[in-house]
């Protein structure tokens, strides 16, 4: 399993954009195949740093799920929506694998 995180540099002054992107990719990256953990933004702190985060399950399954991704109605119109709007500054993914597990048990 692979973890992919992507961090967006966004437009302080567009960040209701980026929560409407957020919430379409919501719906858009499940039904598209990745295990959606969220998408994260700027709360306290850096005003322009976001985040979205999913796991899939290899790089093979990440290039048939963007295929997925690049087909579906909505996601379509959400790439569409982020060039109209222009709140995306960068953005760069990651991908990370799991170093931690087993986790320990909480107190």
């Amino acid at each position: 399993m692979l973890t992919c995180v992507i961090r967006y540099q966004i437009d302080p002054t567009k960040k209701a954009q980026f929560e409407t992107y957020a919430r379409n990719w919501g719906q858009a990256i499940p039904r598209c195949g990745a295990d959606l953990i969220g998408y994260f933004a700027p709360h306290e702190g850096s005003s322009t740093l976001a985040y979205g985060i999913y796991n899939i399950e290899s790089l093979a399954a990440y290039e048939a799920y963007r295929a997925r991704l690049s087909a579906d109605p909505l996601g379509q119109e959400n790439y569409a929506f982020a060039q109209r709007e222009k709140f995306l500054l960068r953005e760069d993914r990651t991908f990370l694998k799991l170093a931690s597990a087993p986790h320990g048990d909480r107190p």
